[in-house]
């Protein structure tokens, strides 16, 4: 999903940040947060039996005005069948896919996944809690920034929700290498005001972006 080059100017990043802070920040990125196989099922087969009732409708329209004229549709069945396959094909599309599933579901799914990542990427084991897992979800456009408790204690919600909005913004307009770079400079200086780097520390995660 990103480049060779992107992907070291990520993790020299990070380096550079955790240099000066005993913060760790970890950053992942997938392509979807989930396969939403059920969501174009769910749209083809309501349409599929919805047809019906605008088959009927229809029709009964046409011969008000017209005792001669009716449709000619195909039997019923085969339409049904024929309008689910073609909305199946269809949603196969990622760009037709996403837009069936609802976009507060999307984020849900994404914030699942990220918090799965905060624990399987260690980040609450870290010795003073004092991990950030930057969590992108591309195909989404969603961004997900988690803090372990150390920091909620010391830097407020507005801070994180303004570095997402702005993350948002560069993932939709295809800068994601951009968009971690400029994420990861600005939680690095809130983490460098609050825990700077004491001398024992250690880099206790990796800096490399993690790719699902």
């Amino acid at each position: 999903m990103l480049s060779v080059a992107d992907k070291l100017k990520i993790s020299e990043t990070i380096k550079a940040v955790e240099n000066k802070t005993s913060g760790e920040i970890v950053t992942v990125i997938t392509h979807s947060s989930d396969d939403y196989f059920y969501f174009p099922l769910m749209w083809a087969a309501a349409l599929a039996l919805v047809f019906p009732a605008i088959y009927y409708c229809v029709d009964a329209a046409l011969a008000f005005f017209s005792s001669w004229l009716h449709f000619a549709f195909m039997p019923l069945y085969l339409a049904q069948v024929g309008i689910f396959a073609a909305i199946m094909l269809l949603a196969q599309w990622q760009t037709i896919k996403i837009r069936l599933v609802p976009k507060s579901i999307q984020k849900q799914i994404v914030k699942r996944l990220a918090y799965e990542q905060f624990y399987a990427q260690g980040l609450h084991l870290t010795r003073a809690r004092t991990g950030v897992l930057i969590f992108v979800s591309e195909m989404e456009h969603v961004v997900e920034i988690i803090a372990d408790a150390g920091i909620h204690a010391k830097v407020s919600a507005q801070f994180w929700q303004q570095i997402v909005a702005e993350f948002v913004a560069h993932v939709k307009a295809g800068q994601v290498a951009e968009g971690y770079i400029q994420a990861i400079t600005q939680c690095g200086a809130e983490l460098i005001k609050h825990f700077p780097r004491p001398a024992d520390d250690s880099n206790e995660l990796p800096n490399h972006l993690v790719e699902l």
